[in-house]
């Protein structure tokens, strides 16, 4: 990953806030500013983020929230497609697991 192109204001960007003032980030639109061009690379890096963040003693469901979100089809309708809302450690585990 080119660190040089990284700007903590882009993390901070596309931070969420849910109703219980816990902050919170989508995968898929964390998943550019890691440079990670295919979700399944992307899928697979948190995977093993997951079994980081068992090995060092926390929840992975309190860090990585599976969650579906409708998209919508070229030609009409829509589909769901599958998302994590992460905490700021299951971020930083994510982007420790980036092979680049």
């Amino acid at each position: 990953m080119d660190l040089v192109k990284y700007d903590e204001n882009l993390f901070e960007n596309i931070k969420h806030i849910n109703e219980f003032g816990q902050e919170f980030w989508y995968a898929r639109e964390l998943q550019p500013l890691l440079e990670y061009a295919q979700w399944r690379r992307f899928a697979d890096a948190i995977e093993r983020a997951k079994t980081a963040c068992q090995n060092s003693g926390h929840d992975v469901n309190e860090h990585f929230a599976e969650v579906g979100k409708s998209s919508e089809m070229p030609k009409g309708g829509t589909r769901t497609i599958e998302d994590f809302m992460l905490s700021r450690y299951a971020c930083y585990l994510s982007s420790k697991q980036n092979p680049l």
